[in-house]
């Protein structure tokens, strides 16, 4: 049996290892950071005559005219997400994995495709691969899984050039909403193409154009819905793959609310007002607050109770083991 003499160098030992620890990482990770940093910020491989890097490329891509003005959100919410769940990723935190090689080495290859076809869209697809591939290497499976969500959300971030054919479909699908919507409202109208009218000659007809497709809100009610589900990690995974798809109805439905209420104001109240002032805020004080409501439902429905309320309702135990005792559990509140 070991005396008590024995056990403060094993803890001395212990507590040197951990603050070995760090700094044999911090060369590694500084090492990998820079040469993204290079690669992704400052190697001008893409765009008008090479004079780009690839992140200069996605931040001229995220306008008005690719949809994309909610772009710059994406980093400040990955960042979010990986600090708010940053005490769960350090309990995680294990010996790496080599595999986490394999994962980068295929971001490289994304890396080198791009630069062959000037393509930043691969370039930058494979970015999640080399981050998530780093975490794995580093800090084992346990983080690799917490990570997998917010590294590969950024693909959401990547402006595609087929979205002019899907606001196209968007376009008549909204036309299609918002005149029965508006029928239900007593306002009769006439559909010409992506135009309405009035029936009775209320208010000058108004275009469906392209940025009333929904398209826009689309994208954006996605980026919203992926960072939801991934915060209800309490969730099975089968609810929050749910709640990231309902994006998907709720951004139709919100958006045929919003250019019905176009209409119905026309009709009803001041058509100037409603063609101007109304179009241009129902985004921000229609849809969002109708879409975000739906989507508390939604994960209300799902996690059986308000989820602040179920979360505060949970008791939290812990084992308090004292010599010579038992183990008696005591509700933490």
């Amino acid at each position: 049996m070991s005396s008590l003499t024995d056990r403060p160098p094993a803890q001395v030992s212990s507590d040197a290892e951990f603050e070995i620890a760090p700094r044999v990482l911090w060369g590694p990770i500084a090492v990998v950071a820079a040469a993204l940093a290079w690669f992704f910020l400052f190697e001008h491989r893409f765009g008008p005559s090479r004079s780009m890097s690839a992140f200069e490329w996605l931040w001229s891509a995220w306008n008005e005219e690719n949809d994309f003005e909610h772009g710059p959100l994406f980093p400040l919410i990955i960042g979010g997400l990986i600090v708010w769940r940053f005490k769960d990723l350090k309990r995680a935190a294990t010996d790496g994995s080599m595999w986490g090689l394999l994962a980068a080495a295929a971001g490289v290859f994304f890396y080198l495709i791009a630069c062959r076809t000037l393509q930043p869209r691969i370039a930058l697809g494979g970015l999640p691969f080399l981050l998530w591939g780093a975490s794995l290497y580093f800090w084992g499976w346990g983080v690799a899984r917490m990570l997998l969500f917010p590294f590969f959300f950024f693909w959401l971030a990547i402006p595609l050039p087929s979205f002019q054919q899907a606001t196209n479909q968007l376009q008549l699908f909204a036309v299609s909403m918002a005149h029965n919507g508006a029928s239900l409202f007593g306002v009769e109208t006439i559909v010409n193409g992506t135009q309405i009218s009035s029936a009775h000659g209320s208010w000058e007809p108004l275009e469906i154009a392209a940025g009333c497709s929904g398209i826009r809100s689309l994208m954006a009610l996605l980026m919203i819905s992926g960072a939801w589900a991934y915060a209800a990690h309490n969730l099975a995974l089968w609810k929050r793959v749910t709640l990231f798809l309902a994006a998907f109805p709720l951004a139709i439905l919100g958006n045929s609310l919003r250019v019905t209420s176009i209409f119905v104001i026309a009709e009803y109240g001041n058509e100037v007002w409603a063609r101007s002032t109304w179009h241009d805020w129902s985004g921000l004080l229609l849809f969002y607050p109708f879409s975000l409501f739906l989507l508390l439902v939604l994960h209300s429905v799902l996690e059986g109770g308000m989820p602040w309320k179920n979360r505060s309702r949970r008791e939290v135990r812990r084992v308090i083991v004292s010599a010579g005792e038992t183990e008696t559990p005591v509700p933490e509140s």
